[in-house]
């Protein structure tokens, strides 16, 4: 490609914004390389996929997320099978007993969340949608899903820390009932 051409010119200029934004996602700096290098490719590949005019900055931070993605899941299925692999040769593997009932302890929280406020979590922790996507598949407005997701995180949060909620008695014609 030339060097006068838009799609590379625009390139470079966000060079430093997508290492910023790998380093953020990874935390490392030589995976954060890696995973730049991963999406530049990408880009590179698919420059004729871009449409001239279009947000080329949105176009390449998304490939970056989906590179991260990708290579999250890789390594997640690389660990399951070291995991298994050593499960199977002497039938030893490590503790894990505080993992499970800290899993168990956030699982029981979320039980007790309130239906819309455990859906919000869920969209966004489990299934990985942003606010947007996830108040369109609930059908609400994206302030009412950052409500929903603040007061449910909220609640989590005291749930995990043993901070009991207050009892709200119900006030009738200035006396309190029961």
């Amino acid at each position: 490609m030339m060097s006068d051409d838009p799609f590379n010119q625009q390139l470079t200029s966000h060079l430093a914004a997508l290492r910023r934004y790998a380093f953020v996602l990874t935390r490392a700096s030589d995976e954060a390389e890696d995973l730049l290098q991963d999406c530049l490719t990408k880009a590179v590949a698919s420059a004729a996929q871009w449409q001239p005019g279009t947000d080329l900055r949105a176009w390449l931070f998304r490939i970056l997320y989906t590179c991260h993605i990708s290579r999250r899941r890789r390594q997640q299925v690389h660990q399951r099978i070291i995991a298994d692999a050593d499960e199977g040769s002497d039938g030893a593997r490590e503790p894990d007993q505080l993992a499970r009932v800290e899993a168990g302890r956030v699982l029981a929280a979320l039980d007790k969340l309130p239906e819309a406020q455990r859906q919000a979590i869920l969209l966004v922790a489990v299934e990985d949608l942003r606010y947007e996507e996830a108040a369109t598949r609930l059908g609400i407005p994206v302030g009412t899903f950052m409500s929903r997701i603040s007061r449910g995180r909220e609640a989590l949060r005291q749930a995990l820390e043993g901070v009991e909620k207050p009892v709200l008695k119900m006030v009738k014609g200035g006396r309190h009932d029961g």
